[in-house]
């Protein structure tokens, strides 16, 4: 409702004014009345109007000088002089004031009317602009993250622009980022049976778990750092190292970290992951090649544990050159978005690469083979996509082996990439995977706040049931359902450590009573917290 505020010395006049106005018709509610200049400015402090309406001359201080002082304290409504005193002198002064009338007495009841549907819709319009404004504003703030990390992500794996590298697109921290040296760790989640058998929603619950291990590690022993999700099984960390540290004494105790990451992930977790370290580098626009180095070596570990041999140093260097990470982003990035012809020219530009190595052997063809439709699983696993539902044939596994060439390599990657995109859907399931995507990076973000699926409707402009069943078809649960077990998994962590009170880890995830907390923490694990707890 807008409030009317009228100010006049003629007690008729304000009576009158009462019963003119349409009141309900103009969605409109008397917000007082004042008999002079000096009661209004109280009445103005008191109501906070929408709009006044003030006569100008009365005692003690004309509407005048109210209008001055209104003004000079910041007064947002809007201003309606009805004086019974036309003088060019007063309309003048009212011009200089930014008022939004000026009505001369005797008003008629249409006129009176008029102006104020013309005000509040122009107090609606300004009203309706704020509203966009602080929108825009909140989901530029809300959104800021992703940006920082897609750059960031993009820095270390070699897919950020010559133009944003030259250009203004600088480090968050970019003093800082100037004064140090860099490491990239490389983190490979291991194929076990375990995570081949994870739904959708458990592998986004293990990749945020896996993720608040390395994280919790990196804040005490590591701080300045960064920890990136990258495509499918792959991650890395950013190490920023001071310059006066020399690169074997850094070395030394990123590796310690490694080891430690490694063991709180088998502990916690259950999980197995490698672990794999790249060369020191003075200028953060080179961390792809420490990145390309750290990966090479998870490479190596994977051949020699596998397989008892080694890369051969060309083949090691030649695998650098080509820089699969690189690959690897844009072609997961590319199937995740439908983009048939796009992920085929990606594909085709890292063979012709791949064709420039000294040597390849079928080992190594079908090693990449196996990546590569691991990387197809898991991003297009994050959209709700099972790709081994959509070739139910002869399993991948025992396709890959048969590959010996890079031509048939390549005729294996574009039967799978023509398949996938023949039974997806373009850009409308491209808008369905952005939605689901900031459904659950929402939720691992915000966990511990107050989370409606009113408030992400409002954000993604959908309705809360199309999200919900959006949600839904994708993957496998509501997105309530999914808020609570992404609240529990952390609850679980906090508990482990031990650091924490019951009433406080249930504050933490998002819970303020800590009986509902503690009920619905043994309606899924069937116990108590305090029970996980002495575990």
């Amino acid at each position: 409702m807008w409030r009317i505020l009228i100010i006049d010395d003629d007690f008729q006049v304000l009576e009158g004014m009462k019963k003119s106005i349409p009141w309900e018709r103009l969605e409109a509610e008397w917000a007082g009345e004042a008999m002079d200049g000096k009661e209004g400015l109280l009445k103005v402090t008191e109501t906070s109007p929408d709009i006044i309406i003030t006569d100008i001359y009365m005692p003690v201080m004309n509407g005048l000088e109210m209008i001055e002082q209104l003004k000079q304290v910041g007064f947002q409504g809007e201003i309606i002089i009805l004086s019974g005193y036309s003088d060019f002198q007063y309309a003048r002064q009212a011009l200089r004031l930014q008022v939004n009338d000026y009505l001369s007495k005797p008003v008629t009841m249409d006129e009176l009317g008029s102006v104020l549907e013309r005000v509040i819709s122009e107090l609606e319009a300004k009203e309706l602009a704020k509203l966009e404004q602080e929108e825009t504003q909140r989901r530029l703030m809300m959104y800021e993250p992703f940006v920082q990390k897609e750059w960031l992500k993009s820095v270390v794996t070699g897919t950020l622009g010559r133009t944003m590298a030259e250009q203004s697109m600088e480090p968050i921290d970019d003093k800082a980022w100037l004064r140090q040296k860099h490491l990239i760790m490389g983190i490979e989640l291991m194929g076990t049976i375990r995570v081949s058998n994870l739904t959708l929603t458990d592998w986004s619950l293990f990749r945020f778990a896996l993720a608040n291990i390395i994280c919790e590690v990196l804040e005490q022993d590591w701080p300045q750092s960064e920890f990136i999700e990258l495509h499918s099984h792959h991650a890395a960390i950013v190490f920023h190292i001071p310059l006066e540290q020399s690169d074997a004494e850094a070395l030394a105790r990123i590796r310690r970290i490694g080891a430690y990451i490694t063991e709180c992930t088998e502990t916690y977790l259950k999980l197995s992951i490698r672990i794999g370290i790249g060369s020191v580098q003075a200028d953060w626009r080179k961390l792809s090649n420490s990145t390309e180095e750290a990966f090479l070596d998870l490479l190596q570990q994977t051949l020699n544990g596998d397989q008892g041999t080694r890369l051969s140093k060309d083949a090691a260097a030649s695998s650098f050159t080509i820089r699969p990470i690189k690959f690897y982003q844009e072609l997961a990035e590319a199937i995740v978005y439908a983009k048939e012809e796009e992920t085929l020219a990606i594909v085709d530009a890292y063979l012709a690469q791949l064709r420039q190595m000294p040597s390849v052997t079928p080992m190594y063809l079908q090693y990449l083979s196996s990546e590569l439709w691991t990387i197809l699983a898991y991003s297009l696993y994050s959209t709700g996509v099972v790709l081994d539902d959509l070739f139910p044939g002869l399993p991948a596994s025992q396709e890959i082996t048969k590959i010996q060439t890079i031509d048939e390599l390549r005729d294996w990657l574009e039967i799978k990439i023509s398949g996938i995109s023949s039974q997806r859907g373009g850009s409308e399931h491209s808008k369905h995977k952005e939605a689901i995507d900031f459904m659950i990076h929402y939720a691992h973000e915000h966990y511990a706040e107050d989370i409606a699926l009113e408030d992400l409707s409002k954000q993604l402009y959908l309705t809360r049931n199309y999200l919900n069943r959006m949600f839904k078809k994708a993957t496998g649960e509501t997105f309530t359902n999914y808020l609570i077990r992404v609240r529990l998994e952390k609850a679980k962590v906090l508990l482990a450590e031990g650091k924490h009170m019951i009433y406080e880890i249930s504050e933490k995830v998002g819970y303020k009573n800590v009986a509902y907390f503690s009920s619905i923490f043994k309606k899924h694990y069937g116990m108590n917290p305090s029970e996980l707890g002495k575990k």
